[in-house]
């Protein structure tokens, strides 16, 4: 059966529902000179008055007897990777049975930079599923909260469970993940032998998480991390949650928005997922949102002397579709031994696109394939999956699939199936021959346990929901159909294009979210920052 949701690989080509904390690897040296020129500052700021390595008084206000021992941990904070703290909390593995053991979450503090007492924490969450909070503010801390916000607040990142420093899912080595991700299949694309060809490969990933995750694989859901997050709060000594979440962890927010409503404080929810939706609708949109975004991508190379298109959109698009489809049939081999087939230029392509800022590295990358040279496509495709020198730096992919496959029921039928595959063909002609397969989680160890429901969080503080026009990650519509569902939810409008939108050069947006976040004053619902 071929399908999309919200996976990689393979399967879909669907995108990674997180933020992308830096650019590619060829602009580093720029992100380490203007550390160096803070660093020489930093000599000439004040050191601030010490801060206590303990946490405050846990809040176990309507906390059930046999959760009291996790909500009243005492967290244990210690200087590390500079100026941040770091500890670690204790959370049940099975929040609905505590009694099947625990597991550990690992927290990063940078504490609020300004005199006085900070507003509370405010917890993060960069998306993915599976990419890492503790990483986010440990090596990006700038790039996930504006100044204003980090002087009031103790900005907190942790990993959530089944991701990076936090109890992990645990699969494959680097050169079975390798395999898994960039070999050509030998199977002819869209034949049953392609097909049974993918799942079998999907089903030894499979296994090899549940032989090397220690029994953590059917409690790697949203449900049970939002409960971790509302421990986390609480051991904090926060009576409300302040949350940024962005991509994902919109859905992480807003799962526990519903869970826990009267201890909503100031949440931002920021590239929105509509959690009413199934996973077969959310991989169409993105594969659309997509093709939006390399029409506007293609629009702006086509005024460029360097672009390696010619002609009208349309033309540039269709000639795109015969690059994709010559290097499906004839793969471009690489230095390292790998082969560039159409799967994977297609994740190059979907990295780039995350951000504006690398639509001119998708340019000299497709320059290149053009003239036989796959070097920069898979740089592109190594930034999507964290791969650096052979080694991958994190566990996303891993617990990417984790999460989707048991918060995302595998219920659709045939021809819901093949409705979707039509309008996905009809609306994203150059990205739908390469967007769908056999779904993954038809073969995971264990089945979803996640619903798809609206979520309405009935006695929420106000909710700030935040979306970008042409974002292709997290399509706008799914903010706005967020924001509706909320019962305090308010939608701000960034025009523009790359996925999420504050904290990227919008002033608009920028103030509407620290209004809220430092004041408690959500902006008008319906703000439109163009």
């Amino acid at each position: 059966m071929n399908t999309t949701r919200p996976r990689r690989p393979g399967s879909s080509q669907s995108g990674r529902l997180g933020i992308r904390t830096k650019a590619v690897a060829v602009v580093a040296g720029l992100v380490a000179a203007s550390v160096a020129l803070s660093g020489c500052l930093s000599s000439m700021i004040p050191d601030a008055a010490p801060r206590p390595t303990t946490s405050k008084t846990a809040d176990t206000d309507g906390v059930p007897a046999e959760l009291l021992p996790y909500y009243e941990q005492t967290l244990d904070w210690s200087s590390c990777s500079g100026d941040f703290d770091c500890a670690t909390v204790t959370a049940p593995l099975d929040w609905a049975d505590p009694s099947k053991g625990d597991i550990e979450l690992s927290l990063i503090r940078s504490r609020a930079e300004g005199g006085g007492e900070p507003i509370g924490s405010l917890l993060t969450n960069p998306g993915g599923p599976g990419s890492s909070g503790v990483a986010l503010i440990r090596d990006s801390v700038s790039f996930a909260v504006s100044d204003p916000v980090r002087q009031q607040f103790d900005v907190i990142g942790f990993d959530p469970r089944g991701v990076g420093e936090s109890t992990a899912v645990t699969c494959y080595d680097a050169a079975d993940m390798d395999a898994y991700l960039f070999d050509i299949p030998e199977n002819e694309r869209g034949t049953d032998a392609w097909t049974d060809e993918l799942l079998a490969r999907h089903a030894a990933f499979g296994e090899a998480c549940e032989a090397s995750s220690d029994s953590i694989l059917p409690y790697i859901t949203t449900d049970n991390s939002a409960r971790d997050m509302d421990m986390m709060r609480a051991v904090l000594g926060d009576e409300q949650l302040n949350y940024l979440g962005y991509s994902y962890g919109t859905f992480l927010g807003a799962t526990y928005a519903k869970l826990f409503p009267e201890k909503v404080g100031r949440l931002v929810l920021d590239g929105a997922i509509d959690p009413s939706i199934p996973g077969l609708d959310v991989g169409i949109t993105q594969g659309i949102g997509f093709e939006s975004a390399l029409r506007a991508y293609m629009a702006d190379c086509l005024n460029d002397d360097e672009c390696p298109f010619r002609g009208s959109v349309d033309q540039a698009m269709t000639d795109l579709g015969t690059l994709l489809a010559e290097v499906d049939g004839n793969p471009i081999p690489n230095a390292d031994g790998r082969m560039l087939g159409a799967d994977s230029l297609m994740t190059t392509i979907v990295s780039a696109l995350y951000s504006q800022d690398s639509w001119s590295y998708l340019t000299m990358a497709l320059t290149e394939v053009l003239q036989g040279n796959a070097d920069l496509a898979f740089q592109l495709a190594d930034f999507y999956y964290n791969r650096q020198d052979g080694a991958y730096l994190d566990n996303s992919t891993e617990a990417f699939r984790a999460y989707n496959c048991m918060d995302y029921p595998v219920d659709a039928t045939e021809q819901q199936q093949a409705d979707a595959q039509a309008l996905l063909a009809a609306e994203a002609p150059t990205v739908a021959p390469y967007w769908s397969g056999p779904d993954p989680c038809e073969v995971w160890p264990y089945p979803a346990t996640g619903v798809r429901e609206r979520i309405t969080a009935e006695g929420a503080a106000p909710i700030v929901v935040v979306g970008t026009t042409n974002d292709p990650a997290t399509p706008y519509e799914w903010s706005v159909s967020l924001a509706e569902q909320l019962s305090s939810g308010v939608l701000v409008t960034r025009v523009g294009e790359g996925h999420t939108g504050y904290n990227k050069g919008n002033a608009c947006v920028d103030s509407a979210v620290e209004t809220y976040l430092l004041d408690g004053t959500p902006p008008e619902d319906g703000l439109r920052c163009e």
